[in-house]
């Protein structure tokens, strides 16, 4: 049996000079047998017939919103049900805008906009229309709604140029799609939330209490944990790091709004709490800037944040069974780790020196332990990619062995 025997995909294709390579991606889905079935846009048939869509899936292709055949049963509410997954190749710039502006003037954008499967888009499109910042804006906003990206790959372009913006190869998007659909891995079939980055705490409108977590490590385990078969939440405080590919990301501020997007998130298999949540905020936060008067400082007025790794650890319903926690210290790292695995009520914690001759925050590499109840594990100083990594090898064998 072919790894994607039964599944049925519906393949949108775009307007640009990549739709040619929907061709080859048809056939290199169909090898590895799942059943498709096109609507090409406008745009798309300036590039390639529906004929020939037809004539590689073995079945119509779909091109009119108005069709009279077709929405006698209102045919693209039935084409935005009937798969498995919503293939976009090629992503145009336009037909990214749309799906992100929830616009249906057309059958491929209403279908997109109708459907609740899961959605992998290709973008391809000149290189600086993916770096122009609208287009950097709709994929954020896609990316926070759930659709799955692939690409794009640097490459030479059809008006002579290069960067950014080729559409990523059909044998890569196909496997993309076989991620999604017959995900694989130790982590696969699990539902992962990964907090990541710091807390922004307002004092007012203009400046807030924070700390120097980066987000990498966090960022990496999310990603990790995807490459695992994980269906991933990213739960993340403001960082300028990219959202991890193929993870859904939640863009948060407060501790307050970290804990409501974990809680939105739940149930989960594991929680993985690697955000630096800020300890305290300001009570009296007010909503005018704070004026600088001489000889005078302003009276803050503190009050203690939400405990998000202990509040989720003490639920009575939805704790994800496997809880994992950090512990950024400055001394005493394994004392305090100990000390923090039982007053949290988690099942790991991973600890690590965060002094600043540690050189942690904010670097690409990172020193843990990982502490137990009844173990402690240190690992040698690793890439935060390779900590990610190791990290949910261990996660993994640890969910089995429940199993078993």
């Amino acid at each position: 049996m072919t790894a994607l025997s039964g599944k049925r995909i519906l393949l949108v294709i775009g307007g640009g000079i990549a739709a040619y390579k929907s061709l080859d991606l048809i056939r290199r889905l169909r090898e590895r047998g799942a059943s498709v079935r096109c609507i090409l846009t406008a745009g798309a048939q300036q590039f390639i017939t529906p004929l020939a869509a037809s004539a590689l899936t073995g079945q119509r292709s779909h091109t009119d919103l108005f069709d009279r055949e077709d929405e006698a049963d209102i045919g693209h509410i039935r084409l935005a049900r009937d798969a498995d997954l919503v293939i976009v190749a090629p992503a145009t710039a336009n037909l990214m805008a749309k799906m992100a502006g929830g616009h249906a003037d057309d059958l491929a954008s209403t279908v997109l906009l109708a459907t609740t499967l899961p959605i992998l888009i290709a973008p391809a499109m000149n290189v600086r229309m993916w770096l122009h910042p609208a287009t950097q804006r709709n994929l954020t906003t896609l990316r926070a709604d759930g659709v799955h990206v692939v690409g794009p790959n640097d490459g030479a372009m059809a008006e002579a140029e290069f960067g950014p913006g080729r559409m990523a190869e059909p044998l890569e998007i196909a496997a993309a799609a076989e991620r999604l659909l017959v995900p694989s891995g130790p982590l696969a079939g699990k539902h992962v939330i990964v907090t990541s980055g710091p807390t922004h705490e307002p004092i007012d409108p203009v400046r807030y209490i924070a700390n120097r977590s980066s987000g990498k490590q966090g960022h990496a385990i999310a990603k990790a944990a995807a490459e695992a078969g994980a269906r991933v939440t990213l739960i993340s405080g403001p960082v300028t790091l990219p959202d991890p590919a193929g993870v859904t990301t939640v863009h948060v501020e407060s501790a307050r709004d970290m804990l409501q997007a974990v809680e939105k998130a739940l149930p989960a298999d594991i929680g993985i709490f690697a955000a630096a949540v800020a300890d305290w905020r300001v009570a009296n936060a007010g909503e005018q800037k704070i004026k600088k008067k001489d000889g005078t400082l302003p009276n803050l007025s503190l009050t203690e944040n939400p405990d998000i790794l202990a509040t989720v650890s003490h639920r009575a319903e939805n704790r994800p069974p496997l809880m994992v926690g950090f512990a950024a210290e400055t001394e005493h790292v394994i004392e305090h780790a100990k000390q923090k695995l039982a007053r949290k009520g988690c099942d790991l914690i991973v600890a690590n020196d965060v002094s600043t001759a540690g050189g942690v925050m904010g670097g690409d590499s990172n020193t843990v332990h990982l502490v137990s109840a009844s173990n402690v594990e240190t690992w040698p100083t690793l890439a935060k990619t390779d900590v990610a990594r190791k990290l949910v090898e261990r996660l993994g064998s640890l969910t089995e062995g429940a199993k078993s």
